[in-house]
């Protein structure tokens, strides 16, 4: 099991801002960000929909690029490395959940769940049967085991969501973002989904950052972050 080491920046942040131009006007989402997120700490950005939240979550993750300034993962300048290097570090490193699942319809679970290692082109011995129970072990860890075979339209979005949990885990990433991972769940489900992410970051000591306008998530992260117009108006631990 890892040990934690609260101590190290794992991420940061400095002076991130993102400008979209809309015809001859400019969209500023975000103004001047800087931002520390340490090793193995679980944190969540709140603020109202509109405030730049998810497009901060998607640079931080190298799905995005900023206009400005610049992001430093585990040692990477992100922005710096070419485009293969940035796809195998978000593939090898960084974990993804989001709001709409977005699970393969024509795949069954443990097929959804390996798509990541697929894609890394990591070999399991025993082949198929090596990769099927690869995602038997992690579809464990989310409560999932019991439903390997069945296909997304058969899943409620509490199941859905935990196949994503587990998908997101799969190649044993160093941080995991999660997008609004409540925004489909009806309040018991948040619930219990809150749970799997206390229980899996008891067991793995990974590093959590989630974006959430749900007081349910705030309330329950250990460290807030909050974002209002494009700016970080002020964080607690």
């Amino acid at each position: 099991m890892k040990q934690a080491n609260t101590n190290i920046d794992l991420l940061v942040a400095e002076g991130i801002t993102k400008v979209y131009q809309v015809g001859k006007l400019e969209l500023k989402v975000l103004k001047g960000i800087d931002l520390t997120i340490r090793d193995g700490e679980i944190s969540v950005l709140v603020g109202p929909s509109g405030a730049g939240k998810s497009t901060l979550m998607h640079i931080l993750g190298a799905l995005d690029n900023p206009t400005s300034g610049r992001v430093i993962f585990d040692g990477d300048d992100i922005f710096r490395l070419g485009k293969r290097a940035r796809a195998r570090l978000r593939n090898e490193k960084i974990g993804f959940i989001f709001q709409f699942f977005h699970l393969l319809p024509e795949f069954k679970t443990w097929e959804n769940v390996i798509i990541p290692t697929r894609l890394r082109g990591r070999r399991e011995r025993g082949g198929r049967k090596g990769l099927r129970d690869l995602a038997a072990s992690i579809l464990e860890q989310v409560g999932m085991v019991g439903r390997m075979e069945h296909y997304p339209s058969q899943l409620s979005g509490g199941e859905k969501q935990r196949v994503a949990i587990a998908r997101a885990l799969v190649n044993d990433p160093t941080i995991i973002f999660a997008d609004e991972p409540t925004g489909n769940l009806d309040s018991h489900t948040s619930s219990l989904l809150l749970e799997l992410f206390q229980r899996i970051h008891a067991d793995t000591k990974k590093t959590f950052v989630l974006v959430s306008h749900d007081q349910q998530v705030a309330q329950w992260a250990p460290r807030v972050i909050r974002i209002r117009d494009g700016l970080m108006e002020e964080k607690s631990a």
